[in-house]
């Protein structure tokens, strides 16, 4: 399985930024995926997950702000982050399940992106 993160870049507070994750390497639409991020001195937090039958879950940080999608077509996964704050710099990684319901602990994830930067300037 390989995920192929991308779509990060620097933005102003108040911006908006969509990240892209590729899957490859068997049937997507089983299994669930998720959004993590790591700031720099920070530990790896969870972000969104969406399920393999779309149901979808946010950190308290982000909810009302970030949007997480699947297109089962493309297999691909979507993060639509709006609103962006300075406290949103991180590494983003996406990752995927051997499950179809959707953790949103990492250690419950089996395959892991190789991240995109993100940077939300004041």
């Amino acid at each position: 399985v390989q995920l192929q993160a991308s779509g990060g870049g620097l933005v102003q507070a108040g911006g908006s930024l969509r990240l892209f994750c590729a899957a490859s390497g068997r049937t997507f639409r089983f299994y669930a995926m998720g959004w993590f991020r790591q700031a720099p001195g920070k530990e790896r937090e969870f972000v969104a997950a969406i399920s393999g039958s779309g149901s979808t879950y946010y950190a308290d940080s982000v909810k009302g702000r970030f949007t997480i999608s699947r297109d089962n077509a493309k297999n691909t996964v979507y993060l639509q982050m709006n609103s962006l704050k300075p406290e949103d710099t991180a590494v983003y990684y996406c990752a995927t399940s051997n499950t179809g319901w959707a953790p949103t602990r990492g250690c419950e994830y089996a395959y892991w992106g190789q991240g995109t930067q993100v940077t939300v300037s004041s």
